[in-house]
């Protein structure tokens, strides 16, 4: 039987179904997988910031084992008990790639909450001996207890959910809100009593709502070290910080970073889930950007926090034992189609839906989780497909980057379930709309569903999430304010971030007080945002657009937590107009069914009624130019071309694009019914719409589109 040392407690052998730490109503079950491990011990602590525990429990490796995984059961454990593990086994990094350290306590890979910080600038921190000659196949004996934070052990059943479910909004009524939580209110214009937190985001409820939108997704909540970068700014001499979280520690923890009491793991998962639950209340859906691809454990050279503890060779796709293979550009990958973190991330998935009710994921860098150990794209013989067909995901979101940060670039090229970022989408219609020759028949796919790339198997247009800006790249503003990148802040000599923005700043570089610049800028915002809300898919924005916010063309500010990434909501009144008009797309986009429908459309009758679904136009009737120097597009959709459930009155709607520098005339088509054309949108016009019942009557069969705007006429 295991030797307990310190303070006295009853234990029993345990079981090795359930990993992680399950609470009974009589104690708590512990369960750990180790393949290679000579010895395991359970470590308890009465605080998190303890130096040492109150009690080790040394695991009997005939009794407390069965096959790689250990277990003991404790009785009389409580919600809220600190605990860790220390590993033994054999540190050979090279050529067996194990880095098994005695000395390290290690976080549970199933812990549901984490508490404490973490202090990577303490040499304890690592397996190694930071400073040897030998590098990382040195080992530290050093002793790191008191500064890592612990696991603790969660009863589920103290929540009330009020009967709360997710909502299983249909991906054709979505259109989601990507934001960071700290971001999106920690700064004092917010407003906010808990600025940065869960809670924050709950007491914007009532702007989402106003917004339109239908779904948030969250950047990285489960727990990482926001403290990993060393690094300082160069323009004002501040640490600078892992800000956005694609640094995942603990894939079953909410971050207690977001709480309102910082580092406090169980608030954390308490206050996690009230903002899930008032979310649902008013109909709004809650999904999180996770990263099953790599982990915060970095290179060779990197922190010994949990993985490289317990099983480096069976958690990390390794390179002649030592190094680690880099899809990733983040140091590491996991090894996402073993058994065992194959299991972990199913596991980690489906605690999200049924504990916290969480209504989808986006998969960071997914082309990596279609990869076997050697590399190859396998996606039908992965654990993307054991996603695509798990029960308890069955009616969940589940949302692929359908590329890595090796080159593997598979947008489209997911099982049938998933849903993808529209890459494509982005480039095509920056491309278009800054003026670039050639992308008209590009435009006009996207504007489509980007049916080249999804019309296979039961695929949809709302499997092709367009976005044209997110986290990742400029923000709407910079990207009509900006043509280079400045990210000289991030302390890498601008070498960081995508130089291929396909941005174009009207002229001026930078922000700049010229009234016929801003206003340009304005109506190229305008342009791309309506086309974002008329194009056949799952629209995606990004927090902050909708009122013009500026990272001050830095295109990659994930070390920043300053007002880089601080939304400023002053600027809700500097651009009132835009953020109108964002909400009027918004609702247009709602009012409409046939912008929502569930198949991609023809190009013919489909129903009878003598009008194809959509027809194409130039500046001439039925005429459109696809040639290289064409700058105009026109087409038209017909309302009552497709059958979708709705019981809102169908119009047909005609758009206008004109990406040229010069005014055009366009010929209008007839609606082909006996009905007038009304103008609903016109981005180069004051406000840009026109409010619901009051368009504007089109007298004549010609209309001028102004150069660089977008018209969209309604019949009625």
């Amino acid at each position: 039987m295991a030797r307990v040392i310190g303070r006295e407690l009853r234990i029993d052998v345990g079981n090795p179904y359930m990993y992680g730490a399950t609470l009974h109503h009589n104690g708590c079950n512990f369960a750990l997988f180790s393949k290679n491990a000579t010895s395991v011990s359970l470590l308890l602590f009465d605080h998190y910031n303890d130096s040492e525990p109150s009690s080790i429990i040394q695991l009997d490796d005939k009794i407390n084992k069965t096959g790689d995984v250990w277990h003991v059961f404790v009785y009389d454990m409580s919600h809220g008990q600190c605990y860790g593990y220390i590993v033994d086994g054999p540190y050979w990094p090279n050529s067996q790639g194990h880095r098994f350290n005695v000395n390290k306590l290690l976080q549970d890979p199933y812990a549901k909450a984490i508490s404490g910080e973490y202090h990577w600038e303490d040499p304890s921190s690592f397996g190694y001996q930071v400073g040897s000659k030998n590098g990382d196949l040195s080992f530290n004996h050093d002793r790191n207890y008191g500064i890592v934070p612990k696991c603790l052990v969660i009863d589920s059943t103290r929540y009330d959910w009020e009967n709360d479910k997710p909502l299983n909004i249909p991906m054709s009524e979505t259109i989601i809100y990507e934001m960071h939580v700290r971001g999106f209110t920690f700064d004092k214009s917010s407003g906010t009593q808990h600025p940065g937190t869960y809670m924050g985001v709950v007491e914007k409820i009532p702007y989402l709502k106003e917004l339109g939108i239908t779904t948030i997704e969250l950047l990285p909540v489960q727990e990482f070290n926001d403290n990993e970068n060393m690094k300082t700014d160069p323009i004002t001499g501040q640490r600078l910080k892992q800000f956005w979280g694609y640094s995942t520690l603990g894939f079953f923890a909410p971050d207690p970073a977001y709480c309102s009491e910082t580092g406090n793991g169980i608030t954390a998962v308490r206050e996690f889930k009230t903002m899930v639950k008032e979310c649902h209340k008013a109909g709004i859906e809650v999904i999180m950007d996770v990263v099953y691809n790599h982990t915060g454990e970095g290179s060779e050279y990197g922190p010994t926090v949990s993985f490289k503890g317990l099983d480096n060779s069976i958690y990390y796709m390794l390179e002649k034992g030592r190094y680690y293979k880099n899809y990733s550009g983040c140091g590491n990958t996991l090894n996402c189609n073993h058994t065992v973190v194959k299991r972990m991330i199913l596991d980690s998935l489906r605690y999200w839906v049924v504990d916290m009710h969480i209504d989808g994921f986006r998969f960071d860098l997914a082309a990596i989780l279609g990869r076997d150990s050697t590399g190859q794209w396998v996606p039908n013989h992965s654990i993307l497909a054991d996603i695509s067909h798990d029960p308890i995901l069955s009616n969940t979101k589940i949302i692929a980057e359908g590329w890595d940060a090796a080159g593997l670039y598979k947008v489209g090229g997911f099982p049938d379930r998933w849903a993808e970022w529209n890459g494509k989408f982005r480039d095509d219609v920056r491309s278009f709309i800054k003026g670039d020759p050639g992308k008209t028949g590009d435009l006009a796919k996207r504007i489509c569903g980007s049916a080249d790339l999804f019309h296979y198997g039961t695929r949809t247009p709302h499997h092709s999430i367009n976005f044209i800006t997110a986290h990742d790249g400029f923000t709407l503003h910079d990207l009509v304010t900006y043509t280079g990148k400045h990210n000289i802040r991030n302390a890498e000599n601008n070498s960081d971030g995508d130089n291929n923005n396909l941005s174009w700043n009207c002229g001026v570089e930078g922000e700049i007080n010229i009234r016929s610049v801003n206003q340009l800028r304005e109506q190229q915002m305008r342009n791309m945002f309506a086309l974002l809300m008329l194009s056949l898919g799952t629209p995606m924005m990004l927090a902050g657009d909708e009122m013009g916010f500026s990272k001050q063309g830095n295109n990659n500010t994930y070390c920043h937590d300053n007002e880089l990434n601080w939304l400023d909501w002053g600027l809700l009144k500097k651009h009132k107009s835009f953020f109108d008009f964002c909400k009027y797309c918004i609702s247009f986009r709602k009012a409409h069914p046939i912008i929502r429908c569930e198949s991609f459309l023809k190009g013919y009758d489909t129903l009878g009624n003598e009008l194809p679904d959509i027809s194409w136009h130039g500046v001439e009737v039925g005429d459109p130019d696809w040639s290289s120097e064409s700058h105009a597009l026109a087409y038209m959709l017909n309302g009552g071309g497709i059958s979708i459930k709705s019981s809102r009155q169908s119009h047909n709607i005609y758009v206008a694009i004109n990406s040229f520098w010069e005014d055009l005339d366009f010929n209008l088509p007839s609606s082909g019914r006996d009905k007038m054309w009304y103008k609903a949108i016109d981005t180069a016009a004051k406000s840009g719409f026109y409010s619901f019942g009051s368009e504007e009557r089109v007298e004549t069969s010609v209309i001028t589109v102004a150069a660089r705007s977008i018209v969209v006429l309604i019949d009625k």
